[in-house]
């Protein structure tokens, strides 16, 4: 049984984390989306475009998490 009564509470790390491995199955997603599309015999290319777009997007979030999570060593 457990311990603890009651609901855990996720730290605000444990939710940057969470909210991580989201966006990067997200931008997985996109990836394989893109490739598919790509591949097609007459690809939209406005579709490309957008989705690279969403994928660049994804990647500038994920960036941010991971800096907010991994503390700087010079500070």
């Amino acid at each position: 049984m457990n311990a603890q009564s009651g609901p855990t509470e996720m730290t605000h790390e444990d939710v940057l984390r969470v909210k991580l491995e989201v966006l990067r199955r997200e931008h997985r997603d996109l990836d394989a989306a893109i490739d598919a599309l790509h591949d097609a015999v007459n690809p939209d290319q406005l579709t490309l475009k957008r989705l690279k777009k969403q994928k660049l997007a994804l990647k500038d979030k994920i960036a941010r998490i991971e800096d907010d999570l991994i503390p700087d060593i010079l500070a």
